[in-house]
């Protein structure tokens, strides 16, 4: 696993920490989907967005918080304490796995992750293992995709 120069902390640590995630732990409670699943879920060719922001929508980046947080705050997939699980995004990310982190923040979760990465994409999971919520780059458009798992 690769480090940075600047704080010894491995490169997906930094990644998580520059999108404004306090990182808590790798050890996650209970059964959760596993990793390729939770790809595939909304990923696969069957799927189909939750809601969609055409990258050309003149404020792209707040579109896509404004529905981000409308469709997180229903699922829901923060805990009390803001707390869930993410695969971090950028190169490698899935090879991390699922990280427990908490989110202090009250500014949108994907514009923190494209300043951090160059891209908004990413997933998060409930930290019960049963929401599941993505954005993805889908030709000329960002997708959130949804997903509750029994």
């Amino acid at each position: 696993m690769a480090t940075t120069a600047s704080s010894g902390k491995p490169a997906w640590q930094d990644t998580l920490e520059a999108s404004g995630l306090l990182v808590i732990g790798m050890e996650t409670p209970g059964p959760l989907p596993a990793v390729l699943t939770a790809i595939h879920a909304v990923t696969g060719v069957e799927v189909t967005p939750d809601a969609t922001v055409p990258e050309s929508h003149p404020d792209a980046a707040a579109e896509l918080d404004r529905q981000w947080q409308a469709r997180t705050s229903k699922l829901p997939l923060m805990s009390d304490n803001r707390e869930f699980l993410i695969l971090p995004p950028g190169q490698g990310g899935s090879s991390v796995g699922w990280v427990l982190v908490r989110d202090d923040s009250e500014s949108g979760l994907p514009s923190r992750v494209a300043a951090a990465t160059g891209s908004p994409e990413f997933l998060a999971l409930s930290a019960d293992g049963r929401h599941l919520c993505a954005v993805s780059t889908e030709e000329d458009e960002y997708w959130i995709v949804a997903r509750t798992f029994a």
